[in-house]
């Protein structure tokens, strides 16, 4: 292509800094709130999609890594949560420091440094420590902390990520305490007054011992995201399973079907009969890929249309599945040929593009190559929506594709 649009990236990530919430939080949870400790591995595996680590004491042997300690929580910071920079046979599953990742991770000036390399002129971020939807503040004992937890992470992204340091082009992505769908209403309000247009949610949440989206117990939350133009976006993992085979499968099995979770979950959408009973929602799947879609929509139809009857289906979904899809629903990819050589069987304006910054898939720092490469066969005009066009729609950003801010 002579010339390739400024990527708006949809799913980059955040590695937050040490201070997010000593800052923020009351002091008499010093103790307890996140915080980082410098301590040794113990032991780590990562099998049939279970991340599971271990954390030495002070003088044990083992790699000295960062850890984020939150009640009994101790979660490492690994190579894999900011991989970029480092050759692929080089990333592996060991734990780091913060002076042993990129500082574009957890700094904005560094960050927007990065995307220049990249191609890149805005990009929406996603949590790491909290989780990919905050999950990790719905799984603990002190439900008063963890709402302080949510808050003060919020706050840090809309003032400082996405402060005026960045100059519009970090796009705030805030957390609900998924626990209380009254006080996760409340959580959107409050942040769409000062120009939020995303929240994250979980893919699957009763893989998080929460109710599915078929019940009414989300109606609070997805009012608020209706009325407020917010945008439910999920990211892969954010049910905190990520898929695989068996309990012995290597990282790779569930690596190659990170989409099964997306592929789940727009399935629970499109049959819920949430889209008709919410006109305005719009979701989201971050890191899903698209090349799932077009059989997943032409099967959800034949189903709707001949089994609906018996389907438990005909007393809320009263369109074909393929129309609320493209009204309400956005793939989004960063490595995808399939999906984009069948892109009229998905919808030029449901798909938006992504970097996964700095995880280890993403195409930094050649995500405009790939996007040309993947993209040579389209209309410019058609590139242009998939690269920037469609984001600035979903999130209301300005045309020149910044967030203005509330």
């Amino acid at each position: 292509m002579e010339t390739f649009p400024k990527i708006i990236s949809v799913d980059d990530h955040t590695v937050e800094p040490p201070h997010v919430w000593r800052d923020r939080l009351p002091s008499k949870y010093a103790d307890t709130g996140p915080r980082v400790v410098r301590a040794p591995l113990k032991d780590m595996t990562f099998l049939g999609g279970k991340f599971a680590p271990v954390m030495g004491a002070k003088g044990d042997d083992g790699p000295i890594g960062d850890w984020w300690v939150y009640e009994d929580l101790h979660r490492p910071l690994t190579r894999l949560d900011t991989a970029v920079g480092y050759d692929r046979d080089e990333i592996k599953l060991e734990v780091i420091t913060y002076e042993q990742m990129r500082p574009g991770s957890f700094s904005v000036p560094d960050r927007l440094a990065d995307m220049d390399v990249n191609h890149v002129q805005s990009a929406l971020c996603f949590p790491t420590f909290p989780r990919f939807c905050g999950q990790t503040f719905t799984e603990a004992k002190d439900r008063e902390l963890g709402l302080l937890g949510v808050r003060a992470y919020n706050d840090w992204m809309v003032e400082e990520w996405c402060g005026p340091e960045a100059r519009g082009r970090l796009v705030p992505l805030t957390l609900i305490p998924l626990w209380d769908a009254e006080l996760a209403a409340a959580e959107v309000r409050r942040n769409a007054a000062r120009g939020v247009r995303a929240v994250a949610f979980s893919e699957i949440p009763p893989h998080l011992g929460l109710p599915s989206i078929h019940a009414d117990d989300w109606d609070p939350f997805l009012a608020a995201c209706d009325e407020t133009g917010t945008v439910i976006a999920m990211h892969i993992g954010s049910s905190s399973r990520m898929p695989s085979t068996s309990a012995d499968a290597p990282p790779a099995v569930g690596s190659t079907i990170t989409f099964a979770n997306c592929c789940f979950s727009m399935v629970d959408w499109l049959m819920s009969g949430k889209f008709e009973r919410f006109p305005n929602l719009k979701i989201m799947y971050a890191e899903g890929q698209i090349g799932w879609i077009p059989y997943i929509l032409e099967r959800a139809d034949v189903v709707w249309e001949e089994n609906r009857a018996w389907g438990g289906v005909a007393e809320k979904v009263h369109r074909p599945p393929s129309e609320l899809f493209a009204e309400h629903v956005y793939g989004c990819f960063f490595d995808d040929a399939f999906g984009l050589k069948n892109l009229d069987a998905i919808g030029v304006g449901n798909v938006l593009y992504e970097t996964d910054y700095p995880h280890s898939d993403s195409t930094w720092p050649r995500s405009r190559e790939v996007g040309e490469e993947q993209m040579g066969h389209l209309a410019p005009d058609v590139v242009d929506r998939i690269v920037r066009g469609n984001a600035i729609e979903l999130l209301g950003l300005t045309e020149d594709g910044l967030w203005a801010g509330a």
